[in-house]
């Protein structure tokens, strides 16, 4: 047919309108054609088998003949249908016989048409028309060839604890982009061994690969394979959504056909090569090979580039970083695959297997690290506008953070329940500002809200800080002496926690027993314009109302902006400014950015600062935060406490470090009578008391039992000594659970172990399969060591097991260890 009327190319796009009508007549006619072909089809059929019923019909009346008579018969009645002559001698009372069915068959009646054959030409014709027409409308809304840009919108940033070792990345890694001069021939010949072994053969689609993955995927009970080839895959990526839809294999297949006819082989396979996604953000094989190898795609070794073949069938779930053995099994059959294409030889792949791969970042990010990595990034885009994937020294010390998160979850488990606290945070601050450690709340996969610095809630007496400071900068002394009495400033009547009056105190003493009322009579006597001078003289930048209850912390701050006052204290000029991020590199010699030296701040006035020093001091000796005092270490503080116990802070400072905690609900709904002096106080003491080992180099527990390999089990296993007549007992052990062991019939139990069954008893039988132990001490609480090791500590710390409210102190730090890093039992459903 032709287009009728004044339809022409580029006048108002009516070239397109009349392609439509144009395609809509022909599907028209195709639909009239395939019903007309499929009625004929159905009267042939039926015209067939009515002719052989009557056939057979014949063949019943006139009996068996010989087939010669069968075909005389068939011959005689396709003869002249004329009246045959008459008898010769006829008497005329003769019945009449021409009404033989046999020599004389009759006219045949009229054909009606059935309807059932109307039915199967509806039945066979119109899902014909169906998928003409979704073919058709599958066409006509084809997409642009690269109308799709890659997911990857933002630059990677790969950040370095303050020890130089890389712990977490975040964003999209890009790399350099390939072309057919860079592409590493082993890493083409992996991908088209794996992917597509056809691929130099074909054109766009390959119809033998689609049989058999349809063939494969309806033995196997499943999709086990896909048939789509390299030019299919690269025009999904760069042209279609990731839709699972028929129009789109049917879209993708018309542009795998557009491609092959616009592009080279080697084109192609760049182009998917630098499109492909393969995993922990890492999009294109030049960015894959340096998120996980530590180098470009040039440097590729056989088995690096057999992984990232590997990987792009399932990326997320085979990366490296998060399944390392199933990347390396992937890894396996991508080389056996390169044998049976002849890229490699069989004692190439056995090589290949059996070289060691090292990976160039950890396996995933610790999860506790988040709420700091949130800041760094934020700090990262604030300091350079360099493009490109950047590399950021941070200021984290990662077994201090460790530490932190394991002490705060600690005390929330055992305590939060009955004293009705649901959340909690915790910054560690070094003296010039550094921030070592940052917990933002319970769980980060909870709640992403960062209470460590966007949170802003009432200080209470923590606030009383720049009240005493302003005292002492206008003539008062700790031993200066004021009233604990009724007090009334205008309307505002403040009352002590107690309800009670001390009478005469030193100014030492009220600051260290947090006395409401003297605060006030401070306030009032140097005024609320002081007080806010001194708070923004130490960084604190939140709104303060000039109100009489500023003085007792009625204004809502942040715990890093209250952390960064205190340490102001302690540092040799204020304002202390907090910092995350060190330096930032891209791919140039020279950093994009590294911190420059600290500008020494306005020096507060000495005699104020040791007066302070020794009130904070004070506070922790006698005062309201005697639970934060730490055993042969000097240590200052402050407790707060808000309104109706919906807010309680300690902030401490030791020689090497501010520390501030926070305790309270989300919702500010009160707490059951908590202040600074109970929970908060009890995570700084917790926490400093064990991070001085690790700020004096102490190394962290042994790597987890249940992570590590078992003994196989044809292991010789040692000969079972005699016992000592010291107490010891030696031997390989039975499991009863995590905390309880057999050995040679007796039954020990492990010192400051709450055991646990089920699945970790089972895990830690395995391990100690055919192992000897050695313990000593009571049965009832015994110390056992397995290869020199505390296998107590090796328990805990893997998260087989609790430690017991009096187990010993490592054993308490191993279990906070557990809980940061979501070992064993403190692992999540995900």
């Amino acid at each position: 047919m032709t287009a009728q009327g004044p339809d022409r190319p580029g006048e108002d796009g009516t070239e397109t309108r009349a392609a439509a009508r144009e395609a809509a007549r022909a599907a028209a006619l195709l639909a009239r054609q395939l019903g007309r072909l499929a009625g004929s089809a159905g009267r042939s059929a039926w015209r067939s088998g009515t002719a052989a019923a009557r056939d057979a019909a014949k063949g019943a009346a006139n009996g068996a003949k010989p087939v010669f008579a069968r075909t005389a018969d068939r011959l005689r009645s396709t003869g002249p249908r004329t009246a045959p002559a008459a008898p010769v001698a006829a008497p005329v009372d003769q019945p009449d016989t021409r009404s033989d069915p046999v020599d004389y068959p009759s006219a045949r009646p009229p054909r009606r048409r059935r309807p059932w054959v109307i039915g199967l030409a509806v039945l066979i014709g119109l899902p014909l028309v169906i998928l003409a027409g979704y073919v058709f409308v599958a066409f006509a809304s084809l997409p642009p060839l690269g109308g799709v840009a890659p997911e990857a919108n933002q630059r990677a940033l790969v950040v370095e604890a303050e020890s130089g070792r890389a712990f977490a990345t975040r964003g999209a890694f890009q790399g350099e982009r390939l072309t057919e001069k860079t592409l590493p021939p082993r890493l083409a010949q992996a991908i088209v061994a794996i992917e597509d072994r056809r691929f130099y053969s074909h054109w766009g689609i390959d119809l033998r690969g689609m049989a058999r993955a349809v063939w494969r995927n309806a033995t196997g009970g499943g999709v086990r394979e896909g048939g789509s080839t390299i030019t299919q895959q690269y025009a999904r990526l760069t042209s279609l959504t990731q839709e699972k839809t028929l129009k789109r294999k049917i879209q993708e297949a018309f542009l795998a056909l557009r491609l092959e006819s616009t592009l080279t082989k080697p084109e192609i396979l760049v182009g998917y090569l630098n499109t492909a996604y393969f995993g922990a953000g890492a999009y294109g094989a030049d960015a894959a090979a340096r998120r996980y190898f530590g180098h470009g795609a040039a440097g590729l070794t056989l088995p690096e580039a057999a992984m990232l073949a590997g990987l792009v069938r399932a990326p997320s779930q085979l990366a490296p970083t998060r399944n390392f053995g199933g990347a390396k099994e992937r890894a396996d059959l991508v080389l056996q695959a390169m044998v049976e294409t002849g890229a490699i030889s069989q004692p190439e792949a056995d090589k290949a297997r059996a070289e060691k791969l090292t990976l160039h970042t950890p396996p995933e990010t610790p999860p506790g690290t988040n709420y700091f990595l949130d800041a760094v990034s934020g700090d990262v885009k604030r300091l350079t506008e360099a493009a490109g994937d950047v590399t950021v020294r941070s200021t984290l010390n990662l077994d201090l953070q460790s530490l932190a998160e394991g002490v705060l979850a600690r005390r929330l488990d055992s305590e939060g329940g009955k004293k009705k606290v649901g959340q909690g945070a915790l910054v560690a601050m070094a003296p010039d500002g550094a921030i070592l450690t940052m917990v933002g709340g319970r769980d980060y996969e909870d709640s992403q809200f960062n209470r460590a610095m966007q949170a802003k809630r009432q200080a209470g007496s923590l606030f009383k800080l720049f009240v005493y400071l302003a005292a002492y900068g206008k003539g008062f002394f700790p031993d200066s002496v004021l009233v604990d009495r009724p007090t009334q400033i205008g309307e505002w009547e403040p009352q002590n926690s107690n309800n009670r009056f001390r009478g005469a105190l030193p100014l030492r003493s009220a600051f260290a027993l947090s006395v409401n009322t003297i605060a006030a009579q401070l306030g009032d006597e140097v005024g609320l314009p002081a007080i806010v001078a001194e708070a923004r003289r130490l960084g604190v930048q939140s709104d303060l109302p000039e109100v009489p209850s500023l003085a007792l912390g009625s204004a809502d701050v942040s715990l890093l902006e209250m952390t960064r006052a205190y340490a102001g204290v302690l540092g040799p000029g204020v304002p202390v400014e907090p910092y995350l991020v060190r330096t930032i590199r891209g791919n140039t010699p020279q950093p994009l950015y590294q911190r420059p030296a600290p500008k020494p701040g306005a020096a507060m006035d000495a005699q104020v600062q040791s007066m302070m020093l020794d009130s904070l001091q004070a506070v922790v000796e006698s005062g309201t935060g005697k639970a934060a005092r730490v055993n042969g270490l000097a240590v200052g503080g402050k407790t707060g406490t808000s309104q109706d116990y919906r807010d309680a802070w300690f902030v401490g400072l030791t020689p090497d470090m501010i520390v501030g905690v926070w305790v309270g609900n989300d919702d500010n709904t009160p707490m059951n009578k908590v202040t600074g002096g109970d929970i908060p106080a009890r995570v700084f003491h917790d926490f400093v008391e064990r991070a001085q080992k690790v700020l004096k180099g102490r190394k962290r527990p042994a790597p987890s039992a249940a992570r590590a390999e078992p003994t196989p089990a044809n292991a010789v296993a040692p000969a079972p000594a005699p016992t000592p007549a010291t107490g010891e007992v030696r031997g390989v052990p039975e499991v009863v659970d995590t905390g309880t062991l057999t050995i040679r019939g007796r039954k020990v139990r492990l010192l400051g172990v709450v055991g646990e069954g089920g699945a970790l008893a089972r895990q830690l039988a395995r391990y100690l399969r055919r192992r000897e132990i050695i313990c000593s001490g009571d049965p009832a609480s015994s110390r056992c060591r397995l290869d020199g090791d505390d296998l107590a500590s090796l328990i805990v710390t893997a998260g087989g097991a609790r430690a017991a409210e009096d187990a010993p102190s490592d054993l308490i730090e191993a279990e906070d260890q557990a809980r940061a890093e979501r070992a064993g039992l403190w692992q999540r459903e995900r």
